[in-house]
Order: C-alpha cells, then structure tokens, then sequence
C-alpha cells in the first residue's frame, strides 16, 4: 500500500509501487504566451483507488482521459469531493521545482478529514505527485510567466444515495500548463463589495479547499461582473469584515490607526483559506522587518476611512493561480473606492512578486527561506 493511514508503519517506496502506463501520443503543446488557466492538459495523469475493505491501492500514472464512476456516488449528489493547486517551476538552469508543496499537502489531508475522506500519508502522495511532473516534466513552460499547475483531486465514489462517510474514493491529479490567472494580465483588479452573499462562516468549512465553496460563489461572481468587477470582495457580519477574494486571500498596506506603518491580512479564524502565498508573503514582511505585518480583523468602515485619509498605500491579493495581483478599485455601497496603484503594479505588490518570482522561477533569493520554500523534482 502507497498510501497508508497515518497507524500503519510499514510500506513500499513509491518507485516500487506506482504502475506507469505512458501514452503512445503525445499533444501539441502550446504558446506559454498564449495560455488561458485551465483549459490545457498534459499527457498523464495519476489515479489512486481506496476502499474501506482493501485500502489504498497502487498509483497509477496513465494516459489522460475521461473518469468512469457511479452515477450515484456521493461525490456527484453531496459534495464529497476537494482539491488542491500548487505549481511545478523550470529554472533558468532547466531544472523543475516545486513551491513549498508539502503545505498544500498538509492542507489537502486537514480537508479530507473535514470531508470524512479517508487519510493518507502527505510524503508518499508527494513522491507521487513529483513523479507524475518527471514523467510529463518536457509540459512544464520554458517562461518566467508561465507554470505547470498541479490539481490534486479527491472525490468520494461509493456507489450510494446515503449520506454518509463513503466507503470508496478516488483520489487523482492531473497537470496543465498555465499563465496569468486574469484576462487582464499584470493589471490592476476591480472587487465587488457586499453583504447580499457570504462565502464561508465560522464553523463551516471556509478554511478547507472544497469544490462546493468554489461553485456556491459563481453565481455572485457574476453579479460582480454585471457591476462591471472582476472578482467579488467576501464580507463577514453585520460590520462587513473583509474576509478573502474569490481566488485570492487579500492584504492591506496602510498606516494604522496607531501611526504605525503595517501589512495587514484577515486571520486564520476558520473562514480564511490558509493560502500557501498568503504565509509565504507573511513570512517574506516579517524577515524583512522593515513594517509591521498582522493578522487582524480589517472592516470596510476602517478601509473607507483610512482613503479618506489618505493612509491606504496599496491594496493586493495572493494565491497560487494569481502569485500577487493589486486591487485598484472596490465597488461599495454604490461608491467606488479607489486604491492608491503606480502604474499598474503598486511597489510593494512589485516587490513580493519579484522575490516569489525569484524564489519559484530563477532559483535566487537572498534569504533563509530558500530551504524553505523549494522541493526540487
């Protein structure tokens, strides 16, 4: 078994046990230029089958194709299904890495307990993971400005209308090469602003990486479109608590109430998604010590007074598909609040780009996170 429960002490190494089918043909691959997110895969992919009789069965890493499951398996009616994105880098030495990928491993299993799937030992799906990239390694762009998104995926398959924990589950993950998150580029993004709907909630599952929470906001994304913005802003309670972007945790750089020159992003409270950029750019302030850098609770009520006073400096999101991407505008109450951005790409938003860009492209960065931040396949 490759992928055992965290009671079991003895298995195989993943070179001895993943069964690899390549494919006979092979895709055209595109314009790295050209990418839109999502809509181009690889070659291969990786399955993996568990079963509460037998357990965790073999890897496979096979052919590309179309999933066989039960019409009636719980994935499909009740939601029992998460994922993961992370990405696989070339440097300029050719080599391919990936970034801090054991935190989204960490996150993926936190998930699959709060989904009653099963668990399984992060290392060994790691290994897995990191063979799938060597085996389609020839699909990961040589560009700075593009990457091989890497989405983990595991769905409950028991054949069954009951609600309940699933006796089957397929986990699988495939690959896509990918470039800018937005259509607009490196540009500034407009957010939607409002209370009218909520994402997550304390004692939900806004911290894990659930389809359901991702499909439960397209309806307002749309609506943010009709506003003519491109990503809704999540606000929490009667104070409207900012909260998170659709795809992106958020941060504010301002001078605080205090005086104090700080960056401030929304706590892990349980309704946050832990990003693995959001604590890669908390990591890169607090090192750099050059600011203050919280997690705290921001309203709009505190944004909208400190524009008024001119202490906004900059408004970003992160995330793995986005990196870092600046907010230009909000759209609130019927006001749009527009955010302090030189160009289009405000300084400090510029700087965490470049030294993320440095650590996951280029292989350079000049402090003790390098050890950190870097798994080479």
């Amino acid at each position: 078994m490759l992928i055992r429960p965290f009671e079991e002490t003895s298995y195989r190494s993943p070179q001895h046990n993943t069964v690899i089918q390549l494919a006979q043909t092979h895709k055209t691959k595109p314009d790295p230029n050209g990418l839109v997110f999502g809509t181009v895969f690889t070659d291969h992919m990786l399955t993996i089958e568990w079963s509460l009789e037998e357990g965790w069965q073999k890897p496979h890493i096979q052919p590309f194709g179309n999933l066989s499951i039960h019409p009636g398996c719980s994935a499909l009616h009740y939601a029992v299904q998460l994922f993961e994105g992370m990405k696989a880098y070339r440097g300029p030495d050719n080599k391919v890495r990936l970034f801090r990928p054991m935190i989204n491993m960490k996150r993926m299993l936190k998930s699959a307990h709060r989904a009653c799937l099963p668990s399984f030992d992060c290392a060994e799906l790691l290994e897995c993971i990191k063979k799938l990239v060597e085996v389609d390694q020839d699909w990961v762009p040589h560009s700075d400005s593009a990457s091989l998104y890497i989405r983990p995926t595991f769905l409950g398959t028991e054949p069954t209308l009951g609600v309940k924990k699933p006796n089957k589950a397929l986990l699988f993950v495939i690959l896509g090469p990918v470039g800018s998150y937005f259509s607009t580029g490196a540009k500034p993004v407009s957010l939607w602003a409002d209370s009218k709907y909520i994402r997550a909630w304390r004692g939900g599952t806004g911290d894990c990486k659930m389809g359901g929470n991702y499909g439960a906001s397209i309806y307002a994304q749309y609506e943010a479109v009709d506003y003519g913005c491109q990503q809704v802003l999540w606000l929490y309670g009667d104070d409207h608590q900012i909260t998170e972007v659709g795809t992106m945790n958020l941060f504010l750089y301002w001078i605080n109430e205090k005086g104090e020159e700080e960056l401030a992003t929304p706590p892990l409270d349980g309704i946050i998604l832990p990003g693995v950029t959001r604590q890669s750019i908390l990591e890169l302030g607090r090192k750099w010590g050059e600011f203050k850098v919280s997690e705290r609770y921001l309203t709009m009520a505190d944004l909208r007074q400190a524009l008024e006073e001119n202490r906004v400096r900059e408004m970003f999101g992160s995330g793995t598909a986005c990196v870092v991407s600046p907010v230009g505008r909000i759209l609130y109450q019927g006001e749009n609040l527009h955010i302090p951005c030189e160009g289009s790409f405000s300084p400090l938003a510029s700087r965490l780009l470049k030294e993320l860009t440095d650590i996951q492209v280029r292989h350079q960065t000049h402090n003790t996170l390098h050890d950190i931040f870097y798994r080479p396949i």
